[in-house]
């Protein structure tokens, strides 16, 4: 674990704390609509109130055009939801870079930071005027730590004292948990469309773990791969070669990548279409694999029983659609009813979890996507290095004080 400044080593009293949380959520016509992200910080913010500072927040949401106002991507909705969570009034600051005025308020919310031109880049001029804004920086967004944005890295090395918040530090221990000294078996589900995006993790985990279990479009590749035909389903030919490969490296470090032996199709991609339980040598050219079958689910359960260590990114098919839900909904039952330590990760993940109903019995659900699965490849994440140089520029300087 690294060495980091976390709340409990600094006192707050009086001081005014900018906070990087993670609210980039779901909202469909103004409303929030899974707040789980939101609800996770509550316990931070509580600490940081009854230590007596007063809070600023900082999120980004979705992808909007930076230095530009766009109501689609505003924060409001999540101020709104925050007041009620909190039981005070949060209120949403358009204009904040050049300064809050604090007076009337202990929690305020900045609008979305990514409408400030120079945060993705990190740019030096904005993470300054971030830092001047407060006292103490916190990150608490384990999901945006990969990224060296300026609220996330540039307000970092700023700011008069940098620490992490507990969401970051819990994410940051259990993942160390899952991965660096696991229990064995070791079992990791990784679902997905696309092999190109998860590639590396897919090698990275064929070293570490037991069964690496594939779904989705990435299983797809792999079925093409050992010779079946899988029709109009989502796959990458390009890198057929490439899982093949895998599968065998994979064989070679002791782990096995178990493929689907029957699968559900339908005709088009639609939550009407009909779906049709095959084996797999028998999909046919006008096919979409939608999901797994249900001998593959009792094939997928057994290895789950058998497992200590579970890590789950990405779900087995389509399960937006009721009829093409069955096995990540018969995946996310086994992993409940696991007695095996499990983490799972990833927007699509969290979704399924919260579909299924599953969060109570899940281990460690984090609420990073990018930053988990680089995380799970073993890179340094940017967000993380700046705050342990922040830690040891602080520790020298209590030091410092003491002589």
């Amino acid at each position: 674990m690294s060495i980091l400044v976390k709340i409990a080593d600094l006192d707050l009293s009086g001081k005014t704390v900018l906070i990087r949380e993670d609210y980039n959520v779901p909202i469909k016509d103004g409303v929030v609509t899974s707040d789980v992200r939101i609800q996770a910080t509550l316990p931070t913010l509580e600490q940081v109130l009854e230590a007596g500072a007063k809070i600023i927040l900082v999120s980004h949401l979705g992808r909007p055009v930076a230095g530009e106002y766009n109501e689609t991507f505003s924060l409001a909705p999540v101020a709104k939801s925050l007041s009620e969570f909190l039981g005070m009034d949060v209120p949403l600051i358009k204009d904040w870079v050049d300064g809050i005025d604090m007076t009337n308020h202990q929690v305020v919310l900045c609008e979305n930071a990514r409408f400030e031109k120079g945060e993705t880049s990190n740019d030096e001029d904005l993470a300054r005027k971030m830092a001047q804004l407060c006292q103490v920086y916190i990150n608490d967004a384990f999901a945006t730590a990969h990224r060296a944005q300026a609220s996330t890295h540039g307000v970092a090395k700023y700011a008069a004292v940098s620490a992490a918040g507990p969401l970051l530090i819990e994410e940051l221990k259990s993942l160390s948990k899952a991965l660096r000294e696991p229990e064995k078996p070791v079992i990791a589900i990784v679902g997905g469309s696309k092999v190109s995006s998860k590639l590396t993790i897919l090698e990275t985990l064929s070293e570490k773990v037991d069964q690496l279990i594939v779904g989705g479009g990435i299983a797809n590749t792999f079925l093409k791969a050992a010779g079946y035909e899988v029709g109009k389903s989502l796959y990458e030919e390009d890198l057929v070669e490439v899982a093949s490969k895998l599968m065998k490296q994979a064989e070679e470090n002791g782990c096995k990548i178990p493929l689907p032996v029957d699968v559900i199709c339908g005709k088009e991609f639609d939550e009407s279409t009909q779906a049709v339980t095959k084996l797999v040598s028998d999909v046919e050219a006008d096919d979409m694999i939608m999901d797994v079958g249900p001998q593959t689910s009792k094939l997928l359960n057994e290895l789950i029983g058998q497992a200590k260590t579970i890590v789950w990114n990405g779900p087995l098919g389509v399960f937006e659609f009721d009829q093409f839900s069955q096995g990540t909904e018969s995946l996310a039952n086994a992993i409940a009813k696991s007695n095996a330590y499990s983490i799972a990760g990833g927007g699509d993940t969290i979704a399924a979890i919260s579909k299924f109903k599953i969060e109570n019995e899940v281990s460690y659900i984090s609420t990073g996507g990018g930053a988990f699965l680089e995380f799970l490849e073993g890179k340094k994440l940017p967000a993380i290095e700046i705050l342990e140089e922040a830690a040891r520029a602080w520790e020298a300087m209590e030091k410092a004080r003491e002589l």
